[in-house]
C-alpha cells in the first residue's frame, strides 16, 4: 500500500514540493488550516511542514497512522512535547536547514545597527545628505562578539564574525571541548562575563523554561552602554519591556531584532518608535535556499523511516 506524506506550509514552500518529493509515495500538499489538511490526516503516514503548532494530543487522534512528524521550522517551542512523547511518533527538527540564513541575518543586523544603516537611509531619502549631524557609527573589526548558544547557528555566526576580524567568546550549557574551541578560534566565558565584556551580544538559544527571559533588566544592566544586542532566536529569551527601557534610555547603543514577545508585534509596541533599533519580521530563516534544504532534510527523514532506519534530528527533549 502506498504511504502518504502530508506536506503543510505556505504557497512558496508547497511550490517546491514536486521537485523534491521522493518517488513511491502519495503526496498531499495543503495550506495551513485548510480543508485539504484536515481531510488528509486520517490517511497520513508522515506529516511534514511548518507544523509545530499542530503537535497536540488531538493530532495523534486525527492521524493515528503517523510514523513521523517532521518540522521544517528550527523551533519547536509551540509543540506539545508531552503529547509527542506519549505518541511515540518521532518529532524531528529541520536539521539546521536555516542555519546559514539565520547566521547571515545575524551578521546583517550587527552591521546595520553598528553603522546606523536605517538612519542613514532615511536621511538620504528625506533629502538630508548628512542628516542633522553625521551619526555615530562603528566598525566591527576588533570588537568582541559574545555568542549565547553555540549550536549549529552559533558556530556559523562565529565563523562569519571571525572573517570580519572580530574576537569571539561564547556561553553555552553544552560547552565545547578545548580542541573544538581551538579549531573554531572561540573561547568559553560565563554568562556574566559575556554580558560585561562583549561589544555585541548575539542570541542563538532555543526557547524553553531555562531560557525564557534569560536576559532581563539585571542582565542588560551588566552590558556596556556602547553594546549592541542581536536576537534572531526567539523573542521571549529577552525581557522585551526591560530591553525597550534600556534602549530608550540609551543604556545600550542599539539592537537588531528579528523576533518579539508577540508576533506579529502590535503597532503600539514602543520598540517601533525607537531610532536605535533595526527590526525584521521573524524572517531570518526563510530564504529560497533554506526552504529547499528544509524540504530535502524532511524528505530524507521520511525515507529513512520508510527503510526502517532511525530518523535524524529528533528534538533533544524526546531523545531517551
Amino acid at each position: 500500500m502506498v504511504e502518504r506524506i502530508l506536506v503543510v506550509g505556505p504557497k512558496d514552500t508547497l511550490s517546491m514540493v514536486d521537485d523534491l518529493a521522493p518517488k513511491g509515495f502519495e503526496i498531499v500538499k495543503a495550506l495551513h488550516n485548510s480543508p485539504e489538511q484536515k481531510a488528509a490526516y486520517a490517511g497520513a503516514d508522515y506529516f511534514v511542514g511548518f507544523v509545530q503548532q499542530y503537535v497536540t494530543p488531538q493530532l495523534y487522534k486525527d492521524a493515528p497512522k503517523l510514523k513521523l512528524v517532521q518540522l521544517l521550522s528550527a523551533g519547536y517551542d509551540k509543540a506539545d512535547l508531552e503529547a509527542a512523547r506519549k505518541s511515540k511518533v518521532p518529532l524531528c527538527a529541520n536539521g539546521g536547514a536555516n542555519s546559514t540564513a539565520v547566521s547571515e541575518h545575524a551578521m546583517l543586523l550587527m552591521l546595520a545597527v553598528s553603522r546606523r544603516l536605517i538612519t542613514q537611509h532615511v536621511n538620504v531619502t528625506g533629502g538630508r545628505w548628512h542628516g542633522n549631524s553625521p551619526p555615530q557609527v562603528h566598525e566591527v573589526r576588533d570588537r568582541v562578539l559574545g555568542i549565547i548558544g553555540m549550536g549549529t547557528i552559533g558556530k556559523k555566526v562565529a565563523r562569519l564574525a571571525l572573517a570580519f576580524g572580530m574576537k569571539v567568546h561564547y556561553y553555552d550549557i553544552a560547552r565545547l571541548k578545548e580542541e573544538q574551541e581551538d579549531a573554531l578560534n572561540v573561547r568559553f566565558r560565563l554568562l556574566p562575563e559575556i554580558l560585561r565584556t562583549s561589544d555585541i551580544v548575539s542570541l542563538h538559544v532555543p526557547l524553553n523554561d531555562s531560557t525564557h527571559h534569560m536576559l532581563g533588566a539585571a542582565e542588560l544592566a551588566m552590558m556596556k552602554k556602547t553594546a549592541v544586542i542581536v536576537n534572531t532566536a526567539r523573542g521571549p529569551v529577552i525581557d522585551e519591556k526591560a530591553l525597550t527601557e534600556a534602549l530608550s534610555k540609551n543604556q545600550l547603543f542599539g539592537a537588531g531584532l528579528d523576533v518579539f514577545d508577540e508576533e506579529p508585534t502590535p503597532p503600539d509596541n514602543p520598540l517601533l518608535k525607537l531610532d536605535n533599533v533595526i527590526l525584521t519580521a521573524h524572517l531570518a530563516g526563510p530564504t529560497f535556499e533554506s526552504n529547499i534544504t528544509r524540504l530535502r532534510n524532511g524528505f530524507d527523514n521520511v525515507q529513512r523511516i520508510a527503510r526502517g532506519e532511525a530518523p535524524l534530528w529528533v528534538v533533544p527533549e524526546l531523545v531517551s
